[in-house]
């Protein structure tokens, strides 16, 4: 009895496959491109598969080779906007692997299939107070990640419907800790960088440019990694849509301040004024009354542990 976790190796995947682990499963991960365990599953009890998730047939022979009862589904699922050209044919394989899962979630019987959604299915959205599943979502979105991502929770809501899966849509905050990645829409993790390195932060990869006062609903990713494994092991969930959030805004300036705590000599440090970011902050009452949910990093904690796990030689 397995697990299976796509995008197991990458950033939140393996963060949750690590949870899974901790909680008494056995996973197996399906990953596209050959590549070794991070840091955080060396040693692990963990099965990897080399597999696209848009090959049907192959996707489909690993569930004759493992005795799957669970899908965690992290995979990148969304078409790049960046060659127009390919645009159709990556929309069709975007959303053929979405079904492909489905299929095989249908075909091996699983418990419960989870798949990877984002707090941007919110933008555009009223925000006059923590964003509630049930929110009415705006029909368009600035970028094409959330846009797809609405797709996905519609087909999934179909499917169930249709198919009686148990099909679970994760709406996941901005998410940030070790083997995450520079992120356009918040400075968090080149803030961190920059402390744990000594160095100016680099701000070159955000959309705009960065204040004090920005914020946004952040989590660190062994939080997200653990919420994750939650929802997908609880008994009985009562929905099909779940916030994976901390509840709560944190601004740059909080940030700045937890890392001066871990590393008081950084000179970090950003301009007040501008028209300052939308907070964007998710509702997890759903996720904490159905699963028992409490995040265990505050922003000073995850700080001062990802400045450590950087300072250990970590490059990411």
């Amino acid at each position: 009895m397995m697990i299976l976790v796509t995008g197991g190796l990458g950033f939140i995947g393996s963060h949750t496959v690590r949870s899974l682990l901790d909680l008494g499963e056995d996973c197996v991960v399906v990953q596209r491109r050959a590549r070794g365990l991070p840091a955080v599953l060396t040693g692990a009890r963990v099965q990897v598969e080399q597999a696209d998730v848009a090959d049907r047939d192959a996707l489909l022979a690993i569930g004759d080779r493992h005795d799957i009862t669970g899908i965690v589904h992290l995979a990148g699922s969304h078409p790049s906007p960046s060659v127009p050209e390919a645009a159709v044919d990556a929309t069709r394989q975007a959303l053929g692997g979405l079904l492909n899962i489905a299929q095989a979630a249908q075909e091996w019987g699983v418990r419960r299939l989870g798949v990877a959604s984002t707090i941007g299915v919110y933008l555009g959205a009223k925000d006059d107070g923590p964003l509630r599943e049930d929110a009415p979502l705006s029909m368009s979105a600035p970028v094409s990640i959330p846009t797809f991502k609405k797709v996905g929770d519609l087909v999934g809501g179909f499917l169930a419907d249709t198919t009686g899966i148990d099909i679970v849509s994760y709406r996941i905050s901005g998410t940030w800790g070790p083997l995450g990645h520079p992120d356009p829409f918040f400075a968090a993790p080149a803030l961190i960088h920059a402390a744990a390195r000594g160095t100016a932060p680099d701000l070159s990869h955000l959309v705009g440019p960065a204040f004090a006062e920005d914020g946004l609903d952040l989590t660190y990713v062994k939080d997200t990694g653990r919420a994750i494994a939650l929802l997908q092991l609880a008994d009985t969930l009562n929905h099909r849509t779940y916030n994976v959030g901390s509840g709560r805004a944190t601004t740059n300036a909080q940030l700045i301040e937890a890392i001066k705590k871990a590393v008081p000599d950084t000179r970090i440090h950003l301009p007040t004024g501008g028209e300052g970011a939308s907070h964007l902050v998710l509702d997890i009452s759903r996720l904490r009354e159905d699963t028992g949910y409490r995040a265990e990093y505050d922003t000073e904690r995850a700080a001062a542990d990802y400045i450590a796990w950087l300072r250990a030689g970590n490059k990411s």
